[in-house]
């Protein structure tokens, strides 16, 4: 006959061990089954989108902002593996990244125009191969800022006939357009890599189509001056009564200077070294800088007015380094030489350098 014994504190302890094993398990499992995670991942979402976000569209500090973008995206979006993922602040975030490798990559192209003047060929192939990967990684930003901002608002833009999305608030508007921007400057900066990052080119069709559900002059003509991009890159895409596409961007410059927003000249910047125009570019300017004088800036978007200006300036600098190996000296700024109106062109002295 076989007899067992009833021990008490050993089912305690082995209670014990099996209740100890839960939250072992749980937090072996990820974090995806621990409500407090759940619960920061959401606040820290909504304060993104309801106070930082505007918040650092007031900047005026475009380094600190991109740096904003390369520290907190990686943050923000690691709360995506335990709740929704903050595609509206998202797109942000990956944008302002986007720029701190966009100045990188100026930096490399500047190096290079100025070897290249030099006819120093090993430095020029050098900087040419860093500013290329850089490009290749602002594309691989750009256009996953784009896609968050599409997703934002649940807009799936390779529908052959994509309804326009609800855009309650203007932050939401701001968002969408803004996403819009970015996906056709990770074209550019695609190109400019030689295809390295892969962009799809249909995202020009598809920014032109969408551009057209937001209010031309509440947004400073940006929407039109994305069309006319469009328009330049696929002349297929212009309607038949369409204006000529120089002329929508002149539109545009003139809204922005009216708005406080002058994004939209820079865009106009850009087409016009894509596309061979000197004149344009000395013109637009030409414009931003006399526009200075009596400009107001929208508050709400100071940093995006300020990366308009920067984007200028660039151009500015691509074009002078190019030409005379250097970059824009600050009192030609707006002129694309030395030679002023009914002037005679200075000798420079060494105690400029100082």
């Amino acid at each position: 006959m076989t007899s067992s014994s009833f021990n008490p504190r050993e089912i305690l302890h082995t209670l014990k061990s099996k209740l100890l094993t839960v939250p072992a398990l749980a937090l072996l499992a990820g974090c995806s089954a621990n409500p407090i995670y759940t619960t920061t991942g959401v606040v820290l979402s909504n304060y993104s989108e309801g106070e930082a976000t505007p918040y650092v569209l007031q900047m005026s500090d475009t380094s600190m902002a991109c740096s904003l973008g390369e520290g907190i995206d990686p943050l923000l979006y690691s709360f995506s593996r335990v709740t929704s993922a903050p595609d509206s602040t998202g797109a942000l975030l990956m944008l302002l990244a986007a720029n701190c490798s966009e100045q990188r990559a100026w930096e490399a192209e500047l190096s290079y125009l100025r070897a290249d003047y030099q006819g120093n060929v090993p430095a020029a192939k050098d900087a040419r191969e860093r500013m290329k990967r850089m490009n290749a990684e602002i594309a691989t930003r750009r256009y996953e800022a784009f896609q968050r901002a599409m997703r934002a608002y649940d807009y799936d833009p390779n529908e052959a006939n994509p309804e326009c999305p609800f855009l309650y608030e203007e932050q939401d508007e701001f968002t969408f357009l803004i996403g819009l921007v970015t996906g056709m400057q990770a074209i550019v900066n695609d190109a400019n890599s030689g295809s390295m990052a892969g962009v799809p080119r249909n995202i020009a069709p598809q920014a032109e189509r969408a551009a057209q559900c937001l209010d031309n002059e509440k947004w400073a003509g940006l929407p039109n001056a994305i069309r006319a991009l469009v328009w330049l890159l696929i002349p297929d895409t212009q309607p038949a009564l369409a204006p000529d596409p120089w002329r929508v961007f002149d539109d545009s410059a003139r809204l922005g200077i009216e708005s406080g927003l002058r994004i939209s000249m820079a865009l106009q910047a850009v087409a016009a070294e894509t596309f061979g125009r000197p004149d344009v570019l000395e013109e637009v300017l030409k414009q931003y800088t006399e526009s200075e004088d009596s400009f107001t800036v929208n508050d709400d978007y100071r940093l995006v007015d300020t990366v308009a200006g920067e984007v200028l300036l660039f151009s500015s600098d691509k074009y002078w380094t190019e030409h005379y190996g250097y970059r824009t000296p600050q009192r030609y700024f707006g002129l694309l030489s030395e030679q002023r109106a009914g002037e005679d062109t200075p000798v420079m002295s060494l105690d400029d350098l100082l």
